[in-house]
């Protein structure tokens, strides 16, 4: 078995189930050190990195594995730092101006070592009135980084393109000025590498890192707030970058001002700049982001295709995640997109598929969704677990096999058996009205997105 080929479909697969944070930070580094006897050794970062990955992640990890080797597997982790040839070892953000000036190095090379997305340009970023202050503000950054808005502090939901337009400056700077030192790195990365220089007793190569930089990004700073040590030290890097005329750009789920157990010199630092929320797209905006995605991805997606994915993923990220599986069923099937084809992977997309995980939303019981879609239209639950199929109660009744299916991952059988014990046909034709009214429907996308406030405000 093709030990790096597995981890690699492992690790596609952890992408798309945990957070980008989490993945980069934890899983990112990872190796498949063997597999022997339904054994799995996998080497990590450091004894940190083993502890958080080891309690909080095993059952997680173990299922990925289980499906790709078809085997009931353990998981051993042993510390076994990921290899780096000597280009990547030496060429870190530390180093970007020596590195970058050389003939040698091509911008793909240049983005891919400072951990930035080469794809995430202002160029393929879809703008509408609920990112367009960002969207302006952003590239006011990218024309005069450390005069226009310095910091520069987005906030908002999963999947609203932060980090996006933070990629988007950095990448438009390098093509004016390649030698820039540019350094990124996400909130609990940061954090890891403190602890990492306290016990390697590095500290001052690790703030000649930081604290050299000409443009300064962090995505999800809230993960700092509470840690003393690192707010400590994140205080000093950015006066130090702040006061050499470094633009600095921040992203957080939150604004300053909500951010628990953030010191009040950092919010303070924060909020000096320009604050920004970015806004969930509209539907429009959603319609626009499945073109623009799927074009670059390589394949045609009808326009009532189109209406239909973004009706029913409401995230940039949930929306990305679809179009490559949509891409892989095409490539796989030797079929044609079509809205029947759409309509069968969004009825079947489960709670790791649709791009909506535990860490951003509350657990929610079926019975709770039960309850809040009877209140939303004043019906009882008796009433949609009954036999009437009156309109007025059939259709909050497929509202709630849809959100149970997509939104919790039940079976057919453990929804019908929520509504009064329905066959699995009648719960599979519900899901399927659902999701296919809602691209043409915008009363019943109304209703969802209030019954999805009240169930997960």
């Amino acid at each position: 078995m093709d030990l790096t080929k597995l981890w690699k479909s492992v690790q596609a697969e952890l992408e798309l189930s945990v957070s980008r944070t989490i993945y980069h930070t934890q899983f990112a580094r990872t190796t498949l050190v063997s597999l022997v006897d339904n054994v799995a050794t996998v080497g990590v970062e450091n004894g940190l990195m083993r502890t958080i990955i080891e309690t909080r992640y095993y059952s997680l990890l173990k299922s990925i594995l289980d499906h790709h080797t078809h085997k009931d597997t353990s998981i051993v982790f042993i510390v076994a730092p990921h290899k780096k040839n000597l280009s990547e070892k030496d060429m870190g953000p530390l180093f970007a101006s020596d590195n970058i000036e050389e003939p040698t190095m091509d911008m793909a090379a240049v983005t891919k070592r400072l951990h930035l997305r080469p794809q995430s340009t202002f160029d393929n970023f879809a703008v509408s009135t609920t990112n367009q202050m960002a969207y302006a503000a952003a590239t006011a950054v990218a024309k005069s980084p450390g005069t226009a808005y310095n910091p520069l502090f987005l906030y908002g939901g999963v999947g609203v393109g932060k980090t996006h337009l933070m990629h988007a400056v950095a990448n438009a700077i390098l093509k004016e000025k390649s030698s820039m030192r540019i350094v990124y790195c996400m909130g609990e990365e940061f954090t890891n590498e403190i602890v990492e220089a306290i016990q390697a007793k590095s500290a001052r190569q690790f703030r000649q890192k930081y604290r050299t930089a000409q443009l300064f990004l962090v995505d999800d700073v809230q993960f700092i707030a509470g840690k003393q040590q690192t707010q400590e030290e994140f205080f000093h890097t950015f006066n130090a970058v702040h006061r050499e005329g470094g633009q600095i750009i921040l992203t957080s789920d939150r604004p300053p001002a909500e951010i628990a157990r953030l010191e009040d010199r950092l919010r303070s630092r924060f909020e000096g700049g320009l604050t920004v929320d970015v806004a969930p797209p509209d539907f429009e905006l959603r319609i626009a982001i499945v073109n623009i995605k799927s074009k670059a991805m390589g394949i045609s997606v009808p326009n009532d295709a189109s209406q239909m994915i973004a009706a029913n993923l409401t995230d940039t990220r949930a929306i990305e995640g679809f179009l490559k599986r949509l891409a892989t069923e095409v490539a796989t099937k030797r079929t044609s997109i079509n809205p029947e084809l759409v309509s069968s992977l969004l009825g079947a997309k489960t709670q790791t598929g649709n791009g909506v995980t535990q860490e951003h939303k509350k657990r929610v019981a079926p019975q709770e969704i039960l309850e809040t879609v009877g209140n939303f239209f004043g019906i009882k639950t008796t009433q949609l677990k009954g036999p009437k199929r009156d309109r007025p109660i059939v259709r909050p009744r497929q509202l709630v096999m849809y959100l149970c299916k997509t939104e919790l991952g039940l079976t057919l059988e453990d929804i019908g058996g929520l509504l009064g014990g329905r066959d699995h046909t009648t719960v599979i034709h519900g899901i399927e009205t659902i999701t296919r009214e809602l691209s043409t429907n915008t009363r019943l996308r109304e209703n969802m997105e209030g019954i999805k406030t009240k169930l997960w405000a």
